[in-house]
């Protein structure tokens, strides 16, 4: 039987504190990318992602062939998709959706880190060290974070999904 302490998207073996913390990790994850992905819907948003995806040779495409909001509503699609694949690893952490939506949030952070090396302002000179500036620098760099959390819930998705097909064989 589980503890009430323990938290519903712990692994057997971890603490309560573990299993609570991997509970939080994923609801906030859930919560950004359902956030994040209305909002692209916006063409406050759309105009605010703008810079980024011109800047961005892998992704500037999307931009040409959609416009400024076409670009932003496809972008928005996927990071809802992502949230909800997120959102049933709550209770089927080894299915595809799960497993998908994990893949989705990896894929995406690692894009926009990648956005530190093409966007225009990243990096300003001070006093002879280059640092990072507030927008758009620290505003992506928080996504290391991210990136890291979103490799947790791919691992969990992953670890589950072979137990899952273990258990089947």
């Amino acid at each position: 039987m589980q503890s009430v302490v323990a938290g519903p998207v712990g692994r057997e073996g971890e603490s309560g504190i573990e299993q609570w913390g991997a509970t939080l990790l994923r609801l906030t994850m859930v919560l950004i990318f359902l956030s994040f992905g209305m909002q692209k819907f916006t063409a406050y948003e759309a105009a605010a992602i703008e810079p980024f995806l011109v800047h961005f040779p892998l992704l500037r495409w999307l931009h040409d062939l959609l416009g400024r909001q076409g670009a932003s509503n496809l972008i928005g699609s996927v990071e809802l998709l992502a949230g909800l694949g997120l959102a049933v690893g709550f209770f089927a952490r080894g299915s595809l959706p799960s497993l998908l939506g994990a893949a989705i949030s990896v894929v995406t952070y690692l894009v926009t880190l990648s956005f530190l090396l093409t966007t225009p302002g990243v990096i300003v000179w001070q006093e002879g060290l280059p640092l990072s500036s507030p927008y758009p620098g620290q505003f992506l760099m928080k996504d290391m974070v991210l990136l890291a959390a979103s490799v947790f819930l791919l691992g969990q998705a992953l670890s589950a999904r072979r137990d899952m097909l273990r258990r089947e064989s």
